[in-house]
């Protein structure tokens, strides 16, 4: 009786809602004429205007930027990645009441659940994991019309911690204006503070007026037109003030392209998080039905390529979804008798995973030694083959690489931190003086659910979260044999960064990847505020 009853008091809510909708003064063409219909346009026809870049443009995020018209899959993200996956499933549970709210309402939950608790100094979904959600919904009509603007202000009805990054990082907007979240001891308490309304009263045209004065400031007094839809065309102080106001439509939004990633003002190069996916309402459910089988799987591949030989490990996780594609340079095999000398070999790859020694190990179906700059005391402990830590000390590290290949062949990451985008970080050149033997191995990895890399969250879940994922891809492929500098005796110095810069750029144009002089320092002060130097990291 009382989930017959519950449903049917959602169902005359929503209904409520439709009506009081349609009835409201506050609707769309009672907007329009609140705000003078005369000074109202088509967002089309602001497409060939010529003089933008003389003014101040003034566009709401949601409405004039963003494809989307639902906010829930960004509160997901927070949700999922800021707080647990138990919070993330209560921001679902409550999804149906969400839709039957009012919209200022609906947001007032989904901020409380997504945010309460959480530690404000520690918040760093903000900029290192929502740029990349926003940026995939950004539409590029929007944007080609708003990035024409002389200055651009960005208004959200987010919290401003949300969307602050985004727009300033990577879009280039000059100001954002957006609500606060109240903080108690150091933790959000899951409310924003508060927005004006907008009436005729003398406080708020001394707010205004403010408002006014502060960007007349910074933009020099220059006009300015306003961007947003209907349904928000009176929201914010900011578009009372503008002179003329262009109403993005339902249609003109369904026909806008996602916006290529070449057209990026800055690249994302970096990023965090787990979720691989836009966390909307049912691909989120597919994720939770997914996840126990997909725990599951996880652990039975795990086992599979730990303690099977080859023979039978490579078939049986390829049909269990595990993909590899592997292509050899022409005329040059390493396992060939011919090819080897008293020293082993030094492949140095690109890092995508933890798991690129053991890809390129199933690849030859040999043993090697991997070293690396750190890793989790659980990855080590599983790992199927010899792991050795380099000390960050670069005689003992160079006398303990030729150790190893006076053993055996080694693998080496030299970029030092794994990357998730088409580019390719420094190399660091330590590996050229080891060895003449050197063999580059260019690797890429792509998933559909889950990342299996992570910058501030516990690296021993790495290939855990990557050997979940339905059905992971790498590609493999061994380049031609370059010298190091043991043959180069007579060359100065210089040559070891010369050979590195070389393999990174061989390595780049095998993938197709963007070679960058950014290194793991640049990654971890950008998602995790610290220089990526722990015990417990990889």
């Amino acid at each position: 009786m009382f989930p017959q009853f519950f449903y049917f008091k959602l169902l005359l809510l929503f209904l409520c809602r439709l009506l009081l909708g349609k009835l409201s003064p506050n609707d769309a063409d009672g907007t329009l004429r609140r705000s003078g219909s005369s000074r109202c346009q088509r967002f089309s026809s602001l497409v060939h205007w010529n003089d933008l870049p003389e003014r101040v443009v003034v566009f709401d995020v949601e409405g004039a930027l963003l494809r989307t018209t639902s906010l829930f899959p960004y509160f997901m993200v927070v949700a999922f990645e800021a707080g647990s996956l138990l919070r993330a499933v209560l921001l679902l549970l409550v999804y149906p009441v969400v839709v039957v709210l009012r919209e200022d309402m609906a947001l007032k939950v989904m901020v409380m659940v997504s945010f309460f608790g959480l530690r404000e100094d520690t918040f760093r979904v903000g900029s290192g994991v929502l740029p990349k959600h926003f940026l995939e919904d950004v539409g590029a009509e929007g944007f080609d019309v708003i990035r024409k603007g002389g200055k651009k202000v960005g208004v959200t009805s987010l919290p401003k911690v949300m969307v602050e990054s985004f727009l300033r990082d990577y879009m280039d907007i000059d100001a954002v204006a957006g609500r606060e979240l109240k903080v108690f001891h150091g933790y959000y308490v899951g409310m924003m503070e508060e927005k004006s309304k907008i009436s005729e009263t003398d406080d708020n045209d001394v707010l205004l007026k403010e408002i006014d004065d502060a960007h007349k400031a910074s933009f020099g007094g220059l006009r300015c037109i306003g961007i947003n839809t209907r349904k928000r065309s009176a929201r914010h102080p900011l578009f009372t003030r503008c002179e003329e106001m262009y109403i993005v439509s339902r249609e003109d939004k369904k026909n806008w392209h996602e916006l290529p990633r070449q057209s990026y003002p800055r690249s994302l190069i970096f990023h965090d998080g787990r979720l691989a996916i836009k966390p909307t309402p049912s691909t989120f459910l597919a994720l939770l039905m997914w996840f126990p089988l997909g725990l599951l799987l996880s652990l039975l591949r795990a086992i599979v390529g730990l303690f099977l030989p080859y023979s039978i490990s490579i078939p049986t996780l390829a049909f269990s979804g595990l993909r590899l594609t592997v292509s050899n340079p022409k005329g040059f095999s390493p396992l060939d008798s011919s090819n080897r000398t008293k020293a082993g070999f030094l492949y140095v790859c690109n890092h995508r995973t933890l798991l690129d020694p053991l890809y390129l190990s199933f690849t030859l179906k040999r043993d090697f030694t991997a070293v690396t700059y750190s890793l989790s005391r659980v990855s080590e402990i599983l790992s199927p083959i010899r792991t050795v830590r380099l000390t960050r000390n670069r005689q003992k590290d160079a006398k303990m690489m030729e150790t190893l290949l006076n053993q055996g062949d080694l693998v080496v990451c030299p970029e030092g931190t794994t990357c998730r985008e088409p580019y390719l970080l420094r190399f660091s050149p330590l590996f050229s003086e080891m060895s003449d033997n050197i063999i580059p191995v260019a690797l890429d990895s792509s998933v559909s659910m889950f990342y299996g890399t992570t910058a501030s969250g516990l690296k021993c879940f790495d290939p855990l979260f990557f050997l979940m994922d339905p059905s992971p891809t790498y590609g493999l492929r061994l380049l031609e044999k370059v010298s190091g500098m043991m043959s180069r005796c007579h060359e100065s110095e210089s040559s070891r960064f010369d050979i590195a810069n070389r393999v990174q750029k061989e390595i780049g144009e095998a993938l197709g990847f963007e070679c960058t002089k950014l290194t793991r320092k640049d990654k971890y002060l950008t998602l995790a505020g610290n220089e990526g130097i722990s015990k417990n990291r990889a």
